[in-house]
């Protein structure tokens, strides 16, 4: 609905230009809020920009534009200290409750991205170990923001980078023939830096099953085959996660690949541009220009490249797919890591501006307020497959959102799995699942609720808590506009909050199946439109809609 405010806006500043005063529309940004009710439904504070260019007092250039409006849906306008607040007609709520029973799912659907391409790589998690709930945390993030720019008419790629190349993939093997040896009662030594817990073991143990030829191999032929044939294993394992976690990946895109030509051409054309030089028998990129507080290896002594040269060559692939823009949501640990690979892409000719990266604080497991501590653990981490068998893929898609990504949650266990208010999930599908008892106790009781049949009075709904549920629903498609242009994904788990408390709170108060036909048929519609808005709004975040609760 802000855009339809935005449009009131900009056709009165565009009277203003016609009459003459020197006002140049593309420099003067039209911001519409949601004021405090007691002063409107919607305000903005475009006359302050304007009063600065015309030397003239917000309050009196507010006057000016506002004897420019008249909207039929407008039933006042009041200036309040240069502010412009909007009062809306109770129609104009009305006829967005009758779009949302028309248009149903696609309600709120935008037209902001006009079919533009967009790669949104995520979670990419090395397969070298189990997902951690961290990984689930940007998992989440990354595939509710896919959701939400399709919603707004974007084509979306959602893409996984899996790191199956250089040391620590050799590691993954050699860490994997120790337990081997070990459990075969072989001599071993576990490498210092080797991957330790129970998932090596049961890696072992699976490879004395699937290769134990291995075990009468040179030693790092074995690793070889060992390390491709782990990687894989993890893989599918990291894939059972996510699946279950309700998350599908477009493309898998293989470090390997790039190995050796990607990269070879890469450090050739940045060589050509002058951005590499020699130095203690290694190839270096010159980062510093760009802003990185150093230099950094691109080819070692031993002529073996580092990460850094595969994520170049990797981002240069990606450039040249053509993709009008590029998200990447990374760990917050990554913070550094973003000047000196945007200095790269820039370095390589192309426009670093559309590559956003996203960074995805930790998550702090607690139980009843207290730090989680068990023994169910592979080596250090707290696996997402264990929180997954905890609290179920509801529970945790939709706290994990709870939160801006960039700021540290606390996921409380003892909450995710109650079926009370307190547990935001639950209070939220609870909305959706009463307005469906509802349809059912109509059926039982044999009351006509068809909307299709029956025609809506509208002006029944008139209690002060259908017009601010109506005034919510409104607000659906603002929101999921904010979503997409912030990368906010939060924003939808608070509104749907929002939503379902003024349900619950009208649901207690109000009988919704009155035995009068035309207030029951209103109420109804009402209802309904709070359980489409509802169940759409927690499958852009992947979240279920339980008809029974």
């Amino acid at each position: 609905m802000k855009q339809y405010f935005r449009s009131i806006v900009e056709g009165a500043i565009e009277k203003l230009v016609e009459s003459g005063l020197p006002i140049d529309r593309s420099s003067i940004p039209i911001i519409i809020e949601y004021p405090d009710k007691k002063y409107g439904d919607y305000s903005t504070n475009v006359a302050f920009t304007i009063s600065r260019i015309l030397k003239k007092k917000p309050y009196d250039v507010a006057q000016i534009l506002v004897d420019k409006i008249h909207d039929p849906n407008i039933e006042k306008i009041e200036v309040s200290g240069g502010f412009i607040n909007f009062r809306v007609k109770r129609d104009f709520w009305y006829m967005v409750l009758e779009r949302i029973l028309k248009e149903r799912e696609k309600y709120g659907s935008l037209n902001v991205g006009q079919g533009k391409r967009v790669n949104i790589e995520f979670v990419s998690a090395n397969p070298t170990g189990p997902l951690h709930v961290g990984h689930g945390r940007g998992a989440v993030v990354g595939d509710s923001l896919a959701r939400l720019l399709e919603k707004v008419g974007f084509e979306v790629t959602r893409e996984y980078y899996i790191n199956d190349a250089g040391k620590q993939v050799k590691l993954l093997g050699e860490s994997i023939l120790a337990r081997m040896y070990e459990l075969t009662g072989g001599e071993h030594t576990f490498p210092e830096d080797g991957y330790k817990g129970k998932y090596i073991y049961d890696l072992a143990k699976m490879a004395l099953n699937e290769k134990p030829h291995v075990l009468d191999m040179e030693k790092e032929e074995a690793i070889e085959e060992l390390s491709f044939w782990a990687v894989n294993r993890m893989m599918e394992r990291i894939n059972n996660d996510l699946r279950d976690l309700g998350i599908e990946f477009d493309v898998y895109f293989s470090e390997r690949t790039l190995y050796n030509e990607e990269i070879k051409r890469t450090i050739e054309e940045l060589e050509k541009k002058g951005y590499t030089y020699e130095k203690d028998g290694a190839i270096w990129f010159k980062s510093t220009p760009f802003g990185d507080e150093k230099d950094r290896v691109l080819i070692r002594s031993d002529g073996t490249p580092t990460y850094f040269a595969s994520d170049i060559a990797y981002h240069r692939n990606k450039f040249l797919r053509n993709y009008d823009f590029y998200i990447n949501v990374w760990g917050a640990d990554h913070h550094g890591y973003i000047k000196r690979v945007k200095g790269a892409i820039k370095a390589l000719g192309f426009d670093d501006s559309k590559l956003d990266i996203l960074l995805i604080q930790m998550v702090n497991l607690v139980r009843n307020g207290k730090p989680v501590t068990m023994s169910k653990r592979e080596g250090e981490i707290v696996t997402l497959r264990w929180l997954l068998d905890e609290v179920g893929k509801d529970a945790i898609r939709f706290i994990f959102l709870t939160r801006k990504q960039d700021a540290h949650l606390d996921f409380d266990i003892s909450i995710a799995t109650k079926q009370t208010e307190e547990n935001p999930v639950f209070y939220v599908q609870y909305a959706h699942a009463r307005i469906c008892s509802i349809y059912r106790t109509a059926m039982e009781k044999n009351l006509d609720i068809d909307l299709t049949r029956n025609e809506i009075k509208y002006s029944l709904i008139s209690e002060e808590e259908e017009i601010e549920i109506l005034k919510k629903l409104a607000i659906f498609p603002d929101i999921i506009e904010a979503c997409v242009k912030n990368y906010e994904p939060h924003r939808i788990t608070f509104y749907l909050m929002e939503l379902a408390s003024l349900f619950h709170s009208y649901y207690n108060r109000f009988k919704v199946l009155e035995q009068n036909d035309d207030l029951r048929i209103a109420r109804v519609a009402l209802c309904e439109g709070v359980r489409i808005v509802i169940k759409e709004g927690l499958r852009l975040i992947g979240v279920s809609a339980p008809e029974v609760m």
